[in-house]
């Protein structure tokens, strides 16, 4: 009998490389990974790219990354405890980063810490079209294209993890009269530089992340107005001259936008920032997750093991609402791997026990009542995660630098990027940035580091 685990990870991007990182530097010869990626490259929306729609495959554009993103979070807050900033770099740099910087970062890691070469696991240019389960097997076949070629293959693997991200999906509403307006209508998931709004007058439609730092995008780039609507609730932060919210849109007549308060205005251009859907169409439907943002999807049992199918074979990477990001991905990697190869030093729990934990956990996160208990959930979860795996137990702890970071960004959005944090793990702290964020054009290696 063949007793060979036969682990398939479905991406390569921070969540399927975590995966990665850890079944090389701990598996052993009664374990063998693939990894399948539908570019030719890791880190997915990480990487900058031109294409918008579908890609030179015709396949839909997975990433929605854009020119002169800086993260929105202090690295403090998602640094690995086991490979910090300052081992990479070899000096202090400042707490927010530009997206190359934070690239050369996590490839470091793969790198340079895993002594290893990773990429030798991944099949590149490789579209995983389907995964079913197999009853009598106990097994799951794995259908996969290859885009050069249009070669399709079966692959039985013993195990699936899904670590496609939920960054890849746009929720694209409606508002009556779209089809009248004659400048550019686009979500942000196809928004790849600022600089094309110079000029004008802009929509940004939503009240989360990407709608923030859009419009401070716009209007650093030289946008004349900026309008941001919200759904629910305005984000109220102190915004520089320029921009202003109002609430939901109503109707459109041409460039004359209406808003649910009576509200009218002159607009050019119209982003889109509404968020993303769940999308796995290429999961068996009793093995497929649906879920809207959430800090704790229902149906994963820690965040991650599938309890509605595939016989507790079956896990979910990074769908969470995220503040911690690589840090909650390499935990959960962490405790993957740990499962799949027995190494928990946990009791495994039964299923209804596992049902039961993870309905509290959803219970939980629906009790939250803002964002700093959101914050400190998540932690816990972290924690959770890294109980009985001998993942660093300090990750947690940077909860406290999300704490100020939310504060600082009520005290001034405009300026919370130029705050410094200090290292959890080797005690540095962070260097000044040579420009004040809104006055920095150049986001290039060279010029950052």
């Amino acid at each position: 009998m063949d007793d060979k685990r036969r682990v398939c990870i479905i991406g390569a991007g921070p969540c399927g490389t975590s995966a990665l990182f850890h079944f090389d530097q701990i598996s052993n010869s009664s374990t063998e990974v693939v990894c399948y990626e539908k570019s030719d490259t890791w880190l997915g929306l990480w990487n900058l790219t031109w294409m918008t729609g579908t890609d030179k495959f015709g396949e839909p554009c997975h990433g929605g990354m854009y020119k002169h993103l800086w993260s929105n979070g202090p690295k403090e807050g998602l640094e690995y405890p086991d490979y910090t900033f300052t081992d990479h770099f070899g000096k202090a740099i400042p707490s927010f980063l530009p997206r190359p910087v934070i690239r050369d970062y996590l490839e470091g890691r793969l790198v340079r810490k895993s002594k290893s070469d990773l990429k030798r696991f991944i099949k590149w240019n490789t579209a995983v079209r389907y995964v079913r389960y197999n009853q009598k097997s106990d097994d799951f076949t794995v259908t996969t294209e290859d885009l050069k070629t249009g070669h399709t293959v079966d692959t039985n693997f013993t195990h699936v993890i899904v670590a496609v991200g939920i960054f890849n999906s746009p929720e694209k509403p409606y508002f009556d009269g779209m089809e009248t307006f004659p400048g550019r209508i686009l979500h942000s998931h196809d928004f790849r530089d600022a600089t094309q709004f110079k000029g004008q007058r802009v929509l940004v439609v939503g009240a989360k992340y990407s709608a923030e730092d859009i419009a401070l995008q716009c209007m650093k780039f030289g946008a004349k107005s900026i309008v941001v609507s919200y759904r629910s609730s305005p984000m109220n932060y102190n915004w520089p001259v320029g921009i202003e919210e109002r609430p939901l849109v109503q109707k459109i007549q041409g460039k004359v936008v209406h808003f649910l308060d009576g509200s009218s205005t002159e607009l050019d251009s119209i982003i889109l920032s509404t968020g993303y859907k769940y999308k796995f169409p290429f999961m068996e439907t009793s093995l497929r997750l649906t879920s809207s943002s959430t800090l704790y999807p229902s149906g994963l049992y820690k965040g991650s093991l599938w309890l509605q199918g595939g016989n507790r074979k079956l896990f979910y990477m990074g769908v969470q609402h995220q503040f911690f990001t690589f840090t909650m991905f390499d935990a959960q990697g962490l405790w993957i791997y740990r499962h799949i190869t027995d190494t928990l030093s946990d009791k495994l729990k039964s299923c209804e026990e596992m049902k039961e934990e993870a309905h509290q956990w959803v219970q939980k996160c629906n009790s939250l009542k803002d964002i700093h208990e959101q914050i400190d959930f998540q932690a816990d979860f972290i924690k959770d995660l890294s109980d009985g795996t001998g993942y660093p137990p300090d990750a947690p702890k940077a909860n406290k630098f999300f704490h100020k970071w939310d504060n600082e960004k009520r005290a001034n959005i405009v300026t919370y990027r130029d705050q410094q944090f200090k290292s959890l793990y080797s005690g540095t702290e962070a260097a000044q940035c040579s420009k004040p964020w809104f006055q920095n054009f150049d986001d290039s290696i060279g010029a950052f580091v």
